[in-house]
């Protein structure tokens, strides 16, 4: 066999044993359409719990925002992945009473609202000292304390 037939092989298999490598993810847990309008503005968490099921994400530090989520991705051998579809419910909550909910697909793009609220730290800033010399001289024994001897 000659150089150039082995190469054209090597280059055949290579191609033909990478390219039928396609697959399609599918992950999320949107609700079905049916259980979505089900729901509406007023309702308590533990009822659209119930109709909905557990959310994907529950954003925020007052779990006051529900995400339900789902996307289908194509991933064929060493190419980028490529997102087929995408849905996205969401849900606000106002003391304990759904107050929003909006939808969106892969056609609505990247849009995101921002939200400009600042989480304050629960505990004061550490200044520079303490922050990087903190732990200096402070000394722990590890187990109970006491010194083990070879036999």
């Amino acid at each position: 066999m000659s150089i150039r037939n082995f190469l054209f092989l090597a280059v055949f298999m290579i191609t033909t044993a990478c390219s039928s490598d396609l697959f399609l993810d599918h992950t999320g847990n949107m609700p079905e359409e049916s259980h979505i309008r089900q729901i509406h503005l007023g309702q308590t968490k533990e009822e659209v719990y119930v109709i909905l099921g557990a959310p994907s994400v529950v954003a925020g530090l007052s779990s006051n925002h529900w995400l339900y989520m789902e996307s289908s991705i194509r991933r064929v051998a060493f190419m980028r992945p490529t997102e087929l579809e995408r849905n996205i419910l969401a849900l606000q909550f106002k003391d304990n009473k759904l107050v929003n909910v909006t939808q969106r697909t892969l056609a609505d793009g990247n849009s995101i609202s921002i939200d400009n609220d600042e989480t304050k730290p629960a505990d004061r800033e550490l200044g520079f000292f303490r922050k990087y010399f903190g732990g200096v001289g402070q000394y722990q024994m590890l187990g109970n304390g006491r010194q083990q001897r070879d036999m």
